[in-house]
């Protein structure tokens, strides 16, 4: 027989149907009725309420835990899940970093990054990772006019402003 879907919610019937008329986000939607119908017992088991749910019986078990540590707050905040990469170590992070922002000697492109990332740490990740990780990361974009140029001679450059 499968785990009854017993669960003691603090909450009132009517804050929880005002709590389900707040929510913006289909989930939130889904995880307010969750509260409600647990609290109605309309359901058996857990399993019969994640089918009417159109969930997993393992999303509801998550759902229930989440409020059981914090509440209604808890359970119905749809926080992503931020994971830390277990590819891109700390350091390449680091020097990925130092390479985007140094106008001296910038990447040409994402190509070029996941190149110097092969020969400098002898690590094979794929060029659509490195790419996405310095979206996500560095807001770089594939044509983002540079600050300066490359090439730029800086005693030119203060040669010209003085005569201006």
């Amino acid at each position: 027989m499968g785990k009854k879907a017993h669960l003691d919610i603090k909450e009132s019937m009517s804050e929880l149907q005002k709590l389900h008329g707040k929510q913006r986000t289909f989930s939130g939607q889904k995880r307010a009725k969750c509260l409600i119908e647990i609290k109605s017992a309309r359901f058996s088991t857990r399993q019969e309420l994640a089918n009417y749910l159109g969930i997993h019986k393992r999303t509801l078990e998550r759902w229930v835990i989440s409020y059981k540590t914090g509440g209604v707050v808890e359970m119905l905040s749809d926080k992503p899940k931020a994971k830390q990469s277990k590819i891109i170590t700390p350091a390449i992070h680091q020097g990925l970093e130092q390479r985007v922002n140094d106008p001296h000697n910038p990447f040409l492109g994402y190509w070029d990054a996941h190149n110097w990332v092969q020969q400098e740490y002898g690590i094979e990740i794929k060029y659509q990772r490195v790419r996405e990780y310095m979206i996500q990361h560095f807001k770089t974009r594939p044509k983002s006019p540079r600050k300066s140029h490359i090439k730029k001679d800086k005693q030119a450059e203060e040669a010209f402003l003085k005569t201006t």
